[in-house]
């Protein structure tokens, strides 16, 4: 039996979405992403299954001319594992959103911010250029410059490279 190819290439491309949904950062995308992939290999493991023949009853029928109940038993169970990881990362996504919106930064302008419009008219700009700044000295006096300690005493240097307690005499 050979398989449609219109549902090789819809698995394809649920396979292809799927993953580049997961790859994104966002945790929404992520969840659709990850039912894409699970219906998928649903998909997939349908079309694995072989040809379709009497129910997977004793007897029914022979054995020879029933269907493998295997397929249908891991499409079962990769749905409930599905559900399972959906469920837990919807949990997820409502819980990072409300971590990110509980404490949102609302702050109240008070009397002085909103007076700051009308001082910053008052304040006046400078330019200051190059020149001005080559002739202007860092201290305007020798002796408000800070002077060196003499008095230290130079520190030791301590190798930690050596982890057995070898260390530098």
């Amino acid at each position: 039996m050979s398989m449609p190819l219109v549902l090789v290439a819809v698995m394809v491309v649920m396979f292809a979405c799927g993953i580049y949904l997961m790859l994104d950062r966002a945790l929404t995308r992520i969840l659709l992403g990850f039912l894409l992939v699970g219906n998928a290999t649903n998909l997939l493991i349908f079309m694995m299954s072989g040809s379709f023949g009497a129910a997977p009853l004793v007897g029914g029928a022979d054995p020879a001319d029933m269907s493998d109940p295997l397929p249908q038993a891991f499409i079962l169970t990769a749905i409930v594992i599905t559900f399972g990881i959906s469920a837990f990362m919807l949990a997820l996504i409502y819980r990072s959103w409300r971590l990110a919106h509980e404490h949102e930064d609302r702050v109240r302008d008070d009397e002085d911010d909103i007076d700051l419009p009308t001082s910053t008219q008052q304040l006046t700009t400078e330019e200051v250029t190059d020149e001005d700044l080559a002739e202007s000295r860092e201290f305007s006096d020798d002796s408000e410059a800070p002077e060196p300690d003499t008095n230290t005493q130079p520190t030791q240097v301590v190798d930690r490279s050596q982890t057995r307690g070898e260390g530098r005499s």
